[in-house]
């Protein structure tokens, strides 16, 4: 298995985002591949969407589990994903990226791009905007998108919810969604090959975090020190 042969020491950190549909699996691989660095001595941090910050986790409440949200307009959704977003790159994602670390980011603005410029059909100009606002110029150097049919997915979360008691206002979604989040991701895979990854999210565990970590590999040997 290739590896990174030393802990990466830059100036500027390296920020890898995870992304793809309900139930793909990405936090089982964020998981692994944060395990994986570490042991190579690289200072890790692990941020999620919405979260990861006290305001982004109360967002997160709202945006997922509270009673309030299920009368959530996609205008108010798309605003609301946004200022957590704003608080987490300053927050957390830029002063990490400063210190040299690896941010390793369980969803970032693709998700935005897909699920309400595509999935929710706002207007994808005016989601670029805002997302852009949010970031202040702070995106991904790699991105993976675990790609899922939609059929599979919402056995997987139909499992983990009847695991859980509970599902989250997004999980909720009806078939349709799925699809068109599926689908937009799959187009921003094609149109952004420099950045976006995609990943056979069907495969085998072990065989998924192979392909990212040869990936990964790849896209940071010219770089590490």
């Amino acid at each position: 298995m290739p590896y990174i042969g030393r802990p990466i020491f830059m100036a500027r950190g390296v920020f890898i985002s995870f992304e793809g549909g309900e139930g793909c699996g990405k936090s089982t691989q964020i998981r692994r591949l944060a395990e994986r660095l570490e042991s190579l001595g690289n200072s890790i941090l692990l941020t999620r969407e919405p979260g990861g910050t006290e305001i982004g986790e109360q967002l997160r409440e709202l945006l997922q589990f509270s009673k309030a949200g299920e009368a959530m307009t996609p205008e108010t959704e798309l605003l609301l994903f946004a200022a957590s977003r704003a608080q987490l790159v300053r927050e957390k994602i830029a002063p990490a990226l400063a210190e040299g670390r690896i941010v390793l980011a369980d969803r970032f603005l693709d998700s935005t791009t897909v699920y309400q410029g595509v999935a929710r059909r706002l207007d994808p100009a005016r989601v670029a905007e805002i997302n852009q606002f949010a970031v202040g110029g702070c995106e991904p150097d790699l991105t993976f998108v675990l790609d899922l049919d939609p059929g599979i997915a919402r056995e997987r979360l139909r499992e983990r919810g009847a695991a859980a008691g509970a599902r989250d206002r997004m999980e909720n979604q009806p078939a349709a969604f799925y699809e068109a989040v599926r689908e937009g991701y799959l187009r921003l895979a094609r149109e952004t090959p420099g950045r976006v990854r995609l990943i056979d999210a069907a495969q085998p565990e072990a065989a998924i975090f192979l392909e990212i970590w040869k990936q990964l590999a790849t896209r940071l040997s010219g770089q590490a020190s």
